[in-house]
């Protein structure tokens, strides 16, 4: 993937915003004084009139965008993952979760891919959390066609959504000729028969490259892009653990109450398989380039062949 084009999601999410803007006059863009890293500076060029610099208060930003969407705006409220998820988490929950809200929550930063904003900055609990919080959509978008689709969708859909991005690079993997997004539906990206690889966001490039690689070694995977992390697909992981008999998670989170929790849940209940999670194993992460710290925490393609061939081999 050497000579794919790479864009950072959140590149992606800023773009997205303004280009949907004149097509949605109630649309209105909160930020927690980041709009240069989260992006979202590129709406407020485009629309400074419908721009709201918050300042370092994220808390208070859930309840403002609480308010506007009362007044039938649709607020993106914008910060780092580990200060809208973490931070903020009791005024999501209070002032837009439990009275079902329609604001959008857009989480930059995500990850151990922040690099050397070090353990305090690599918000790895964000999809956990995200999860508990009754009807939060969370979406976790794996390149910059998923992640501009993914906001649109966000627009148009009437409730609270999480937006998780990313600060590094991910490889462009779409067509946007063909591609189509639609809320709490999976993509298989390659079929399988042997085992099941289930990837979401940054780490959907290192499965599709696993899956690659392990054909040369003839072992038949079966690669899924879970974008909804909920409502999570459950026919499609259903259907996959009847087909493949195992199955493993990759994503850049802990593997506690992230994707691979959602899919244990689900395979647990209907078709019990042995569901192997990879991810960030229930420890904090440390200052370092991204890609270093990616390979360092193993989540590369090699990593996610080596657990499929130990899998297949019990």
């Amino acid at each position: 993937m050497a000579d794919t084009v790479k864009i950072a999601t959140r590149e992606s999410y800023g773009k997205a915003l303004a280009e949907l803007a004149p097509q949605y006059p109630n649309l209105v863009v909160l930020d927690a004084d980041l709009a240069g890293a989260t992006k979202t500076a590129t709406f407020q060029k485009a629309c400074p009139e419908r721009f709201i610099d918050c300042g370092i208060a994220e808390g208070n930003m859930m309840g403002i965008a609480a308010g506007l969407s009362t007044c039938g705006m649709i607020p993106f409220a914008s910060s780092f993952a580990m200060f809208a998820a973490g931070r903020a988490f009791e005024q999501i929950r209070n002032s837009i979760g439990y009275p079902r809200n329609n604001v959008k929550i857009g989480a930059t930063h995500a990850g151990i891919s922040v690099g050397e904003d070090g353990a305090t900055h690599q918000c790895c609990e964000d999809i956990a959390l995200m999860r508990t919080i009754p009807g939060m959509v969370i979406i976790n978008p794996c390149d910059d066609i998923e992640a501009r689709a993914a906001v649109k969708a966000a627009v148009e859909y009437v409730g609270p959504v999480y937006l998780r991005f990313g600060r590094m690079a991910a490889p462009v993997l779409n067509n946007p000729e063909n591609y189509h997004f639609e809320l709490g539906k999976g993509i298989t990206l390659k079929d399988g028969n042997d085992i099941t690889i289930v990837a979401t966001g940054l780490m959907v490039a290192e499965a599709v490259e696993a899956g690659q690689l392990l054909e040369q070694k003839g072992i038949s995977a079966r690669v899924i892009n879970i974008h909804t992390i909920k409502p999570l697909d459950e026919e499609l992981i259903i259907n996959a653990a009847k087909e493949t008999g195992k199955i493993i998670t990759i994503e850049e989170h802990s593997v506690i109450g992230g994707l691979g929790s959602a899919v244990a849940d689900v395979v647990c209940a209907s078709c019990p398989v042995p569901v192997i999670k990879m991810g960030v194993q229930d420890v904090f992460g440390y200052s370092g380039p991204g890609g270093d710290l990616i390979t360092k925490f193993g989540l590369r393609a090699a990593n996610i062949v080596e657990t499929a061939e130990k899998a297949l081999s019990k």
